[in-house]
């Protein structure tokens, strides 16, 4: 994979593959990767820290996120859930020269929750050769309270089997 990703992501996945955690500084270089049009994009969320085995991410909710009855969309749950997930499992098979896809995605909404910032963890449950599965919990970070809690699997694949 050497120079496909450009020197800030080789870094990165140098300092992942040896048990290290990017964080502050060591992220920005990352901002391609990391700043998905959706999930970065429209609901904004922003990466605090990366390992291996852990991620940390969070967002402001505010109306813009919200559903007519003014609490934020199930819908924003289940993308950050997504949008967490996706990029750990990326960054696992990445050293391998595979891209990761999608396969489930399981988000139950716990309480309602209406403005302020809310932190992500997402955590692996199980990173196999051909799949994975990444679990996402999200908590209201006023009080520490749960917000949402999901969890994606996703397939491992050769960036070929994408094309066309």
């Amino acid at each position: 994979m050497a120079g496909l990703f450009g020197p800030d992501m080789e870094r990165a996945l140098d300092v992942l593959g040896a048990g290290g955690t990017l964080e502050g500084p060591a992220l920005e270089g990352l901002d391609a990767f990391l700043a998905d049009r959706f999930g970065a994009g429209v609901i904004g969320l922003r990466w605090d820290r990366l390992s291996a085995t852990r991620g940390e991410a969070h967002f402001e909710a505010t109306d813009v996120l919200h559903q007519p009855s003014g609490i934020v969309h199930g819908g924003v749950w289940c993308a950050v859930v997504e949008s967490m997930a996706s990029v750990c499992a990326a960054m696992a098979v990445l050293p391998r020269g595979m891209v990761c896809v999608g396969a489930h995605n399981a988000t139950d909404f716990l309480r309602p929750h209406h403005e302020g910032r809310v932190d992500g963890v997402v955590t692996p449950i199980h990173i196999g050769r051909t799949q994975q599965l990444w679990q996402v919990e999200l908590t209201r970070a006023s009080d520490g309270k749960a917000l949402a809690r999901g969890q994606v699997r996703l397939a491992n694949v050769d960036p070929a089997q994408l094309a066309g």
